[in-house]
């Protein structure tokens, strides 16, 4: 079978399970970022496609690929898949659901923390040689423990379970919504309690976005939302740069709206100098925290996702169905 691969060789290579997975398959590299005319010429023949978590793959190509059966993302985010084209034609579309969520989980208590102690400023005033003058400047001003924080986790599936299980050894306050609220056994598990998302908006002093992008939540953090928050809160977002509106955070940076925001993704990607949320007034420049999506790409992440990638290659060179199918086949 033949495989056709939108992502970094180096990457595929490094991270490949045993050679019984992967090695009897023919196996063609493009870009992650190709365009559909070469995505199609490479993978005319392809049966199996792997993507690129932010790779697209839109349903003029995917109709033109006459042999494929699956359309695997290398990460969990899938949106740049025309998934309904898929189904449509039969074809399989996976993920890697849940292989990152500690690792994610992770990533955002760290933005919490570097948000809470002036990670960013404070490297600096080191640097600068002002690290008394900044030191007692936050012993007037105060620094807030993430234990006395109140935390509103927005969506509250593998990720989001795990950043609450890491939030629960800082001993915080959890508060959840999502769009389907989980079990009262869950809920007692992780000691969570469900609100309404305006409630938590208002309520909590850390928003952390734990959510697929679909068209109910493209946009969700949106001006109103914002207005909500409290001035003294701060926003994370370690799942999808798409959820928040540009514009409207910008605005409540600029305006001190929000205290300030912890950004592992911000849409689009990749991101560039001039992004709004990049391109911020100096006043407000020290209360964003960005890091380059990198919450679950850790080594530990990779080898589970890659291992996935080829079984469920495997599956389907042998007939059957592969695991984490997200286009309803």
């Amino acid at each position: 079978m033949k495989v056709l691969i939108m992502g970094d060789r180096k990457r595929y290579e490094k991270y490949a399970p045993q050679p019984e997975l992967s090695g009897s398959f023919e196996i063609t590299y493009i870009p992650r970022d190709a365009d559909p005319e070469t995505i199609r010429k490479a993978g005319a023949d392809a049966d199996i496609l792997f993507a690129d978590a932010i790779s697209r793959v839109d349903g003029n190509v995917i109709r033109q690929m006459k042999n494929l059966k699956l359309i695997h993302s290398e990460g969990v985010a899938y949106n740049g898949i025309d998934a309904d084209a898929a189904r449509e034609l039969g074809i399989y579309v996976c993920n890697n659901k849940g292989a990152n969520a500690g690792a994610v989980a992770e990533q955002a208590v760290y933005l919490m923390l570097a948000l809470l102690r002036s990670g960013i400023a404070g490297d600096r005033a080191v640097r600068e040689g002002r690290q008394i003058e900044m030191k007692e400047r936050l012993m007037t001003e105060g620094i807030t423990d993430l234990a006395d924080c109140r935390v509103g986790l927005v969506g509250m599936g593998d990720i989001g379970q795990a950043t609450a299980r890491c939030l629960q050894a800082f001993g915080c306050e959890l508060c959840y919504w999502s769009l389907h609220r989980r079990s009262p056994e869950l809920e007692q598990e992780l000691s969570l309690t469900w609100m309404p998302l305006e409630r938590l908006a208002s309520s909590c002093d850390i928003i952390s976005l734990h959510m697929a992008v679909t068209p109910d939540t493209m946009g969700i953090i949106d001006e109103n939302f914002l207005s909500r928050m409290k001035k003294t809160a701060w926003l994370v977002n370690t799942a999808r740069g798409d959820l928040v509106d540009n514009q409207a955070l910008r605005a409540a940076l600029v305006h001190g709206l929000i205290a300030g925001a912890g950004l592992d993704t911000v849409s689009p990607e990749p991101v560039t100098a001039d992004n709004p949320l990049v391109n911020l007034p100096e006043s407000c420049r020290d209360r964003v925290i960005f890091s380059p999506h990198l919450g679950g790409i850790t080594t530990g992440s990779f080898r589970r996702m890659h291992r996935k990638l080829w079984e469920n290659a495997a599956r389907i060179a042998r007939g059957e169905r592969p695991d984490n199918i997200v286009n309803g086949l």
